[in-house]
């Protein structure tokens, strides 16, 4: 069976074509720095590769730019759209409507649309991906899997806010965090890895999103991301944490609309509010060259990141594993080294060779007198998003 799975994020499609049950992928790659003058679109099969510089303004010329590549006569993997029997999407935000995976009709991308408001960079790319899909490919299955699935095992005491309890039974405000499907992939390989089914991990989802999840025994007890994807961790272009009182002096005295402050805080905030730039790898240029707001940036985030570490490692009452991922988690040692640094009371201690060494692989970077792991463990969304469409288009 092949899946083609699309993963639309704030600023990229990541896609990957795979033949399930096998796991056997045919083809992948990403658009990435959407909207941004040096976007970019990678295509990778067994016999091609295409890495080019392109205009791409937007998410729906991105996924058709993706079509074009995997029908393409010559260097394509498909003849025909008819090949592609279910299209995974990953949709951010589900509210408590979708706790599964699902089948994508009329009634659920009205539910997406209305999401929106709650998930503004994300709902809109998704509901796009969907909507491209089912033209390029209409004989397809359209599959959503929701990433704040996972979390819907988060405690009552953990997902509820100090708000009147009308907002939480009638309006649903709630903790629903996201990147579920990450920190489901990658909790199931650190679990496989460390041969514990009881485990205490933190995984933490570093990107131009970020988020850090508490997972015990395989179930997500806490997340930083909550009712929308702006709190928590500093982002690429979002604030993560802030105190309400910012938001009502900036509507109450600075006259901001809402819509005003949803831009300023998801799209204008972050590390492009305090360095000008939102990709980390230009922040961590400047900030090796000394330039004092990068550096301020790195520190910010890195703090941030630490204090998560020390809650969450409360909250389960120990600690066996650190897990990094996700692009910057994957690849920058940089946060990697800041964030494990002056962590030994907790029992973390990284080993800066081993941190240092580049891999696709999974592989460990603690030093040898660490008391708790510290993992690299690549994500991959697409097969996670690939197998959960298998299992549901199989049962139906």
């Amino acid at each position: 069976m092949k899946i083609l799975v699309i993963n639309s994020g704030s600023s990229s499609i990541k896609y990957q074509l795979i033949v399930l049950p096998e796991n056997q992928v045919i083809c992948k790659g990403m658009v990435e720095r959407i909207g941004e003058k040096d976007s970019q679109i990678h295509y990778h099969s067994e016999k091609h590769q295409i890495d080019d510089l392109i205009n791409i303004p937007t998410h729906q010329i991105g996924l058709e730019q993706i079509a074009l590549l995997l029908l393409c006569p010559k260097k394509g993997v498909i003849n025909n759209a008819d090949e592609i029997v279910a299209v995974g999407h990953r949709v951010v935000h589900g509210g408590s409507v979708f706790a599964q995976t699902t089948l994508i009709d009329k009634i659920v991308k009205k539910v997406i649309q209305n999401l929106a408001s709650i998930a503004p960079l994300h709902n809109p790319p998704n509901l796009m991906g969907i909507e491209v899909a089912e033209k390029v490919f209409p004989k397809a299955k359209q599959v959503a899997v929701f990433d704040t699935a996972f979390h819907q095992s988060i405690p009552e005491v953990a997902h509820r806010y100090a708000i009147p309890n009308e907002l939480y039974e009638k309006e649903n405000i709630r903790v629903y965090g996201f990147h579920g499907t990450s920190h489901q992939y990658v909790s199931k390989k650190a679990i496989s890895f460390l041969g514990k089914e009881k485990s205490k991990i933190i995984s933490i989802h570093l990107g131009n999103g970020c988020s850090i999840t508490a997972i015990k025994d395989g179930k997500s007890i806490d997340t930083s991301l909550g009712f929308g994807t702006m709190n928590g961790l500093i982002m690429g272009t979002r604030s993560g944490d802030l105190d309400p009182s910012v938001v009502l002096f900036l509507e109450q005295h600075l006259g901001y609309s809402s819509i005003d402050i949803t831009n300023l805080l998801q799209k204008e905030s972050g590390m492009l509010g305090l360095t000008g730039m939102s990709d980390l790898r230009d922040i961590e240029e400047a900030a090796a060259k000394g330039e004092k707001m990068p550096q301020l940036a790195l520190a910010m985030t890195v703090y941030r990141i630490k204090k998560y570490i020390g809650s969450y490692t409360v909250a389960m009452n120990g600690l066996d594993a650190l897990v990094f991922t996700a692009g910057i988690g994957e690849n920058s040692d940089v946060i990697r080294k800041l964030v494990c640094t002056d962590l030994d009371f907790l029992g973390i201690s990284l080993d800066l060779k081993k941190n240092a060494v580049r891999s696709k692989e999974i592989r460990t970077i603690e030093s040898s007198d660490s008391k708790v792991k510290i993992l690299i463990i690549p994500t991959n969304e697409e097969l996670e998003i690939a197998e959960q469409t298998y299992q549901l288009i199989k049962k139906n």
